[in-house]
């Protein structure tokens, strides 16, 4: 059940972030940072905690999950150390992201022809 519950949630953040890019005047980069901020925002007042207790990784994999992330690490890392670890705390969760994202794009473009 919990395989049904990731897949629908997750599903339904990419479906709202699809709709958007097709039915409005949004391009891809708006709503990926609209996404973002949501995830940030909804993860800053602690509701996006309680959809990822539901939801699991179908809440954490949309890029909402990675806004999320990002205040997540600040304010576990902030609260430890105070003002200083803010700086420092905001990748502690997402490094491991950012860094597969970098390797799978370098090996994307050795494997296929980029544009541009």
């Amino acid at each position: 059940m919990e395989y049904w519950i990731a897949f629908l949630v997750g599903g339904f953040v990419c479906g709202i972030a699809q709709l958007m890019i097709d039915r409005t005047n949004f391009s891809q980069i708006h709503v990926i940072a609209g996404l973002v901020s949501a995830g940030a925002i909804l993860g800053a007042l602690g509701w996006y905690d309680r959809l990822v207790d539901i939801a699991g990784a179908g809440a954490l994999l949309p890029m909402s999950g990675f806004g999320f992330l990002l205040v997540k690490g600040i304010w576990s890392y902030g609260a430890e150390h105070g003002w200083m670890g803010i700086g420092t705390g905001i990748f502690q969760f997402v490094g491991l992201e950012l860094s597969f994202a970098i390797v799978l794009s370098f090996f994307t473009a050795l494997i296929c022809k980029p544009r541009g």
